[in-house]
């Protein structure tokens, strides 16, 4: 068996405890079990596979377009967008081919970039339609013009068709596919809209089950249990209602990590139904109290925040309250805008957000919106549709012009949605609220692996535009070409007023979100040190559900996870004691619409 992990923000080797590499290697935690465990590395999984192939790569794309070999090589060459999930794709493919594994199980990413990767198989077909169209070139046009006899396929082009249709039909017909979610309503409604959305990528792809985590079983006496028990029954009945042919796997909460040896009993008691009887672990040390002062809420001091974290640990809710918190006790305007490719805003207010800002919580200068990457990619299509047809369509000198298959090719480039799409345009939406913008602008961004790789995106958008223009400017004599060097200029132009405006400190800052537990613990270290190459300051790090000793009274689950708070945030407070730390209450319930979240921004505590 293959535990194969394609998230970014990779945990396996914490559950483990096992350092691990890129390539599928024997995990040591369970010698007799013959299961081995690949963290997949996007950016070397993916050069791995164009090296591959690069030489035939660059015959077809040499044959099909107006750039030279010298042109295109330095563009494969770079960080592409959407990586990630074409590097799980071929991991899949790769695991599928080695034919070693009777089982193949994937760890993915966070639900938006997954339904990402579900979709892939379908732009990669669509991708490999325009490589074969590139490479037919010559014969098509002589086709059309001289009625010439139809070719062959292009050997690589059926290479790689072939691969797809293999991975396509595991993964979107053979595979057991299990939603995992928390019994929370902004949980379940997340987990509602994917299941639609997956259903609708094919007609073969469906769910197995739903595994409800974190769930709180039977007779409770401690308050903050009785709530969990309460909104597990919810959930429940929820998906039962919504998805009644579904198995729903319960994964009851230990109050303690689950990691390392305890996997096996956990596995067991979720889908094999056995009973929760093996001993949650305490911190091998017990922690005192630590000194905790009550302080307000930040006000949005910078023209740009930025709220990061895991996906799970109340981001939307923190991002959220702190533009509330803003608007209650100053007088900027707040646009608080989600780049997740699975948003929650109009949970966490209670109305219908779209992608133009539109004013919540009935205050006209707190404005709200979601960034529909498709949306925004197919309206910006049809713009450069219209503007290619003009272009390649004309009259020069008296003399009719029709780049016939120019139009062609470029019509099918921009049929399908590609991978990456979001890091893309969010970079692009976030220039245009922080330009010539007097409101503060806060942005919910994605879960940690596909943030960091937006914020890395301008820099690498600047090499892409230079690259761009140098193979423009040999081609200098066609109206094309000149038209779209003067659009990647401009945008060039662009993204490099956003590098300067993300690397100041006095314009922008980035908030961190995470729980107090030992897995959020070391990703959030992660976060912090990759922040800091990227130049970007941590304002400070939320926090999230942390409970209090009057919460707990005297059950023993409370209890046991109050402890393992409390060594992590010690933990916490002596690596990053030059960054603020506040702790947010676990109020046990969800936090939506005005008034419970001006009851969630009435409190607040800094770890002293």
């Amino acid at each position: 068996m293959l535990l194969l992990s394609t998230d970014p923000a990779h945990s396996l080797s914490d559950i483990f405890g096992q350092a691990l590499v890129d390539r599928p290697q024997k995990l040591r935690l369970a010698p007799k079990a013959r299961l081995d465990v690949w963290q997949v590395d996007a950016e070397k999984q993916f050069h791995a596979f164009l090296s591959r192939h690069k030489e035939r790569l660059l015959s077809i794309l040499e044959t099909g377009s107006i750039f030279s070999r010298a042109d295109i090589e330095p563009l494969l060459e770079t960080t592409l967008p959407g990586m990630a999930e074409m590097a799980s794709l071929l991991a899949i493919a790769d695991a599928l081919a080695s034919g070693k594994y009777d089982q193949i199980v994937v760890d993915t990413a966070p639900i938006g970039h997954t339904l990402r990767l579900f979709a892939l198989p379908q732009y990669f077909s669509s991708f490999l339609d325009i490589l074969e169209l590139a490479a037919s070139r010559d014969r098509l046009l002589a086709e059309l013009f001289g009625g010439a006899v139809p070719g062959a396929s292009n050997p690589l082009v059926e290479e790689w068709r072939r691969m797809v249709e293999t991975v396509r039909a595991e993964l979107l017909s053979n595979a057991e596919i299990f939603l995992v979610t928390t019994p929370e309503r902004f949980s379940f409604n997340v987990s509602q809209r994917a299941i639609i959305a997956l259903r609708s990528l094919s007609p073969d792809v469906d769910l197995t089950g739903i595994v409800l985590n974190r769930a709180v079983l039977g007779s409770q006496h401690c308050r903050i249990c009785r709530l969990r028990h309460e909104a597990t029954c919810t959930a429940r009945v929820f998906f039962r209602r919504h998805f009644p042919s579904k198995s729903i796997y319960i994964a009851e909460d230990a109050g303690a990590p689950v990691m390392g040896a305890r996997l096996r009993d956990f596995g067991g008691h979720i889908f094999a139904g056995t009973s929760f009887t093996w001993k949650a672990a305490s911190p091998k040390s017990r922690v005192r109290a630590l000194p905790l002062s009550r302080v307000e809420w930040p006000i949005l001091d910078r023209n740009l925040s930025m709220v990061l974290g895991k996906g799970g640990v109340g981001k939307t809710t923190i991002s959220a309250a702190l533009g509330c918190s803003s608007r209650l006790r100053s007088s900027e305007a707040v646009d608080i805008c989600s780049v997740d490719p699975a948003p929650s805003l109009d949970d966490v207010f209670q109305t219908e957000i779209s992608d133009q800002p539109r004013s919540v919580l009935g205050d006209a200068k707190f404005r709200a919106s979601e960034m529909d990457a498709v949306a925004v990619f197919r309206s910006w299509a049809g713009r450069v549709k219209q503007m290619i047809n003009q272009a390649t369509s004309g009259e020069a000198s008296s003399v009719h012009v029709d780049l016939w298959f120019e139009r062609q090719l470029f019509s099918q480039l921009l049929e399908s949605v590609p991978p990456g799409l979001d890091e893309i345009l969010a970079v692009l939406r976030v220039f245009d609220l922080v330009r010539g913008r007097a409101s503060r602008v806060l942005i919910d961004m994605a879960p940690t692996g596909h943030a960091l790789d937006l914020l890395r995106t301008p820099d690498r958008i600047l090499v892409w535009t230079k690259l761009l223009l140098i193979s423009l400017a040999h081609h200098r004599t066609l109206a094309l070409a000149r038209d779209a060097g003067v659009k990647i200029a401009e945008l060039g132009k662009s993204v490099r007023e956003l590098v300067e405006f993300l690397k100041n400190s006095r314009q922008t800052c980035v908030y961190v979100v995470m729980l107090p537990e030992a897995l959020p613990d070391r990703q959030t270290e992660r976060l912090i040190a990759e922040l800091s190459k990227l130049r970007l300051s941590t304002a400070a790090i939320f926090v999230n559900r942390v409970l209090f000793k009057e919460d707990v009274g005297k059950c023993r689950r409370c209890t046991r996870r109050r402890q393992w708070q409390l060594s992590t945030l010690r933990q916490l407070s002596a690596r990053h004691s030059q960054i603020p730390l506040y702790v947010v209450r676990d109020f046990a319930h969800e936090i939506a619409g005005k008034r419970a979240l001006r009851t969630f921004v009435g409190e607040l505590w800094r770890l002293a």
